[in-house]
């Protein structure tokens, strides 16, 4: 397997765009990514699509229609939240294996206004299952409210601690153009916001939308024909769930992360001492806190304390989300991945502007898709 750079990127601020398709969000992201790569579609050898709600409409072979059939091979992923992370993945390995030496993973969606992404699944016998009523809920909101609360039993976390991570992220957001939502909270409105699902107020759980991101990637070796900064990928690591007895009763949001995070730790040759930025899947601010303790960034029990103390905004001492997360970017599923990356290559490049962590060397994103898949990608300059 040879080394991979990531050596052009792009991303369109998320929001709400009823006046467009999926594909052309899509194919405006991909030839932000050309650009800065220095390329044209021409060079592309391989594009791999991840898009979920619109993925029968065969959106990547659409996106070539849009931008240019040049006749390479194209491939359709998803994989529920990890949809897009998924796609680059796939970029990622087919550039590793030496079948190609220019790849494109793009990520989109285009959701509007969904809701609380749940109540009612299609079963493959072509029955409907409805989410509710059997054990609690399983929305959304109502998932990540239960393991909040179970942290909240095991741990002694509080409300107010939950809260904070949301007020990060809302001031983090500020600085990040491309964000859905740009505002400062003052606390104790985050704190008495409209109840969703108990610990999560309104403003602890991310909005919904439209949006596109994609990531280009070439051999390390070859990358500097490319761009003066490449950014190395360390790892690049896709795990699913493993079967657990409690999957009976309450969905495990914990254990995909944490065996993606051993993975990658090992394949990059670090540890989680050594990153200085992270985009994690902040989906909900329990679960910000939870995968504080999932990517090993503070022991088990300490992510409450932790976040009081600073630790995770810009300025302390492993900062999340300099971006605003999901929470003010908005989580447009199968955009969310190449955000994230994205994301952390403009950290390490020092293109990060009011959010720049500075010095950054090292970083890490991840995203987890539930019951379906994690991703995490560590890159270095």
């Amino acid at each position: 397997m040879r080394d991979v750079a990531i050596v052009g990127v792009g991303l369109l601020k998320f929001g709400r765009f009823p006046e467009k398709y999926v594909h052309e969000l899509a194919a405006e992201a991909v030839l932000l990514a050309c650009k800065d790569a220095g390329v044209g579609v021409k060079d592309l050898q391989l594009l791999v699509s991840g898009n979920l709600h619109q993925a029968n409409a065969m959106v990547g072979q659409r996106i070539l229609h849009t931008i240019g059939q040049t006749g390479i091979p194209v491939v359709n992923v998803a994989n529920a939240c990890a949809t897009g992370s998924t796609a680059v993945r796939e970029a990622y390995m087919a550039v590793a294996s030496g079948a190609y030496d220019l790849a494109v993973g793009v990520g989109s969606e285009q959701m509007g206004k969904m809701g609380l992404l749940g109540g009612r699944g299609d079963d493959p016998y072509g029955r409907t299952l409805p989410s509710e009523g059997f054990v609690g809920s399983g929305t959304m909101p109502a998932v990540f409210g239960q393991m909040g609360v179970e942290h909240m039993r095991k741990y002694g976390t509080t409300f107010e601690q939950f809260a904070k991570v949301a007020y990060k992220n809302h001031k983090h957001s500020v600085h990040n153009p491309n964000a859905q939502y740009q505002k400062e909270f003052p606390l104790e409105e985050i704190m008495n916001d409209r109840m969703i699902s108990w610990p999560n107020t309104l403003k602890m759980c991310c909005p919904t939308g439209d949006g596109a991101g994609a990531v280009i990637v070439a051999p390390a070796e070859k990358a500097r024909k490319y761009t003066s900064q490449p950014i190395h990928i360390a790892a690049n690591v896709l795990t699913s769930d493993p079967w657990q007895e409690r999957d009976l009763a309450m969905f495990d949001v914990n254990t995909l992360t944490r065996n993606a995070a051993k993975q990658a730790y090992e394949e990059a040759g670090i540890g989680p001492e050594d990153l200085d930025v992270v985009e994690l899947h902040d989906c909900f601010a329990t679960a910000e806190m939870l995968h504080y303790e999932n990517l090993q960034l503070c022991p088990d029990g300490e992510a409450g304390p932790r976040t009081d103390a600073g630790d995770f905004a810009l300025g302390g001492r492993i900062p999340v989300n300099a971006s605003g997360g999901l929470l003010s970017r908005g989580h447009p599923l199968g955009a969310t991945g190449p955000c994230g990356i994205t994301e952390i290559v403009w950290q390490l490049r020092g293109q990060s502007g009011g959010r720049q962590v500075e010095g950054a060397k090292v970083g890490l994103a991840h995203v987890i898709g539930l019951g379906s898949a994690c991703t995490i990608s560590i890159l270095k300059k």
